[in-house]
């Protein structure tokens, strides 16, 4: 049996002292004051921003009054396997919510998302993500982006390979139409796309303009599930402006994966692989690159 991923140990961590310290009932400010700590350390701690060391977690678990031995070895054992997160050398560019994004994508079994302003950074290529940059960002150095540049590439090592997760993407066509580098990135970046399509863990689909309004439009978000035991789902609610959001609670979680069926449900059924390569091949000729795609939909409606 694998040992599971730092991120997967720091959360099942996390979940069992919040868990320890409601059944108290207590507040984590109270605890806090108990323990003689400043109270964002447990606040911290409980999202799994910062590891806990073995001396604070024995006293934390004293606090809670868990004495049954083999818990505190697990518990211990757990502290002990997290320190080490996934892309902790990537600090200098990323923030402590993305981390904790990369932590989940990383140690995740099954990951879906829907993505409404550009092609997710999972399966974008070099060129699309300098492209990407210079248009958005008006301060980012040539070393910055070469760091980013350099993290991006090394999170797609999730693709390769039969390992490893499982993918259900669906992208709003504006993700598809917009031209982000121009003509030549965009053919090459549609290349990829249908190259990924094509992946027998990846599944990926467009939800076109004709549509109309749908629930994707609050906003992207990707979802987690685990392969191990007692591991909750979690949601990644993402704001282009750098506001995000992370929840493993299930109501949470649970809307927004009956969300996601709804908008797979409305989205094109195609071979993605060839729309894609039409997309590439009619980039630069009008506006209607995914005509024949919305045309498709509108007959497969009919048929069913």
């Amino acid at each position: 049996m694998s040992t599971p991923s730092p991120a997967v140990q720091r959360l099942r961590l996390r979940t069992e002292l919040r868990r320890a310290r409601n059944k108290l009932e207590l507040t984590q400010r109270q605890v806090a004051t108990k323990m003689e700590w400043h109270p964002s350390k447990l606040i911290r701690i409980e999202a799994g921003e910062v590891a806990v060391t073995v001396n604070d977690l024995k006293a934390l678990l004293d606090e809670y009054g868990v004495t049954d031995r083999r818990k505190i070895e697990s518990l211990l054992q757990l502290a002990r396997g997290s320190r080490k997160m996934p892309f902790s050398e990537y600090r200098d560019v990323f923030s402590k919510e993305f981390l904790a994004f990369l932590a989940l994508e990383s140690s995740a079994s099954v990951i879906r998302g829907f993505h409404f302003f550009v092609i997710p950074g999972l399966f974008q290529t070099e060129e699309y993500i300098r492209a990407l940059a210079a248009g958005t960002s008006q301060s980012v150095t040539p070393e910055r982006l070469d760091r980013l540049i350099e993290a991006r590439l090394a999170r797609q090592e999730l693709l390769e390979g039969e390992e490893g997760p499982k993918l259900f993407l669906v992208l709003d066509e504006s993700v598809i139409r917009r031209q982000v580098g121009g003509p030549k990135v965009m053919r090459a970046q549609m290349e990829r796309l249908a190259e990924l399509a094509a992946h027998p863990r990846i599944t990926i689909q467009i939800l076109p303009f004709s549509v109309g309004a749908h629930q994707g439009m609050l906003g992207p978000f990707t979802l987690f599930e685990f392969s191990e035991e007692g591991m909750p789902d979690s949601v990644y609610l993402e704001n282009p402006r750098g506001e995000s959001y992370a929840s493993n609670e299930p109501e949470v979680t649970g809307k927004y994966l009956e969300a996601f069926w709804a908008l797979e449900d409305r989205a094109l059924r195609d071979d993605m692989s060839q729309t894609f390569r039409q997309v590439a091949a009619h980039i630069g000729e009008g506006s209607d690159d995914l005509a024949p795609a919305a045309d498709r939909e509108e007959g497969q409606d009919e048929a069913n």
